[in-house]
């Protein structure tokens, strides 16, 4: 995968105070800094166990709350946005959380280098930028070359589980997700929310308003 594709655009937003601190003091503590060598996974958290991989988690709110209703699994995050950032790492302390970790760095780069083929048990990438001008699909983190990238580091038999409140998004990722042989559908087009993913609230609103959300739940063979 060539060094040029990136899994993100760096946007300015707001640091709060709180979130600066965090990411001072916690990033060291619950934070894997970016390098060219692969995790060993158990090593890292202290234990053999379940790994799942978020990528982009935003403010991460449902990560927390993925990783204290599952306390069996453990959960590596992946994002570049300092505030989001420190939001999540506050969360962390706030509860506790042992098993959550976070690499604040480009996806693409993380997969490329630090992690192991056939380390994961699941992928989750919940409502990644749609980028809704026609020009800007390419943009789109959901592309073939990704995809293949994300088998390669999924177990036999581990998950890819996407989540999109954009139809014609939904419609590009169930196509990339059909196109790429390593994976099979668990449904027949679009899956149920299960329930370790959590309603956000932006969520809750844009379902009473009316908009859909659709989640893609694919198996590796």
């Amino acid at each position: 995968m060539q060094h040029s594709i990136r899994s993100f655009v760096l946007r300015q937003g707001r640091v709060s105070n709180a979130q600066r601190r965090a990411c001072e003091t916690l990033l060291p503590r619950y934070g894997i800094p970016f390098s060219e060598n692969q995790l060993d996974l158990d090593q890292v958290f202290g234990r053999p166990a379940p790994k799942i991989l978020e990528i982009g988690f935003g403010m991460g709110e449902s990560t927390a709350i993925i990783a204290r209703s599952h306390p069996e699994n453990d959960y590596l995050g992946i994002e570049v946005h300092t505030p989001g950032v420190g939001s999540l790492l506050n969360q962390i302390e706030q509860h506790g959380l042992t098993n959550l970790r976070i690499v604040q760095h480009d996806a693409v780069a993380v997969l490329q280098h630090m992690l192991p083929a056939a380390c994961l048990d699941g992928v989750h990438i919940f409502f990644p930028d749609p980028w809704p001008k026609a020009r800007h699909h390419k943009r789109r983190l959901i592309q073939p070359e990704l995809t293949a990238r994300l088998c390669s580091h999924l177990k036999p038999g581990g998950y890819l589980h996407a989540a999109t409140d954009w139809e014609d998004y939904a419609m590009q990722i169930l196509q990339v997700f059909n196109q790429e042989p390593q994976l099979k559908n668990t449904a027949a087009d679009y899956a149920p929310r299960p329930d370790y993913r959590p309603l956000t609230k932006f969520e809750q609103r844009g379902i009473k308003l009316g908009h859909g959300v659709w989640d893609l739940i694919f198996r590796k063979n």
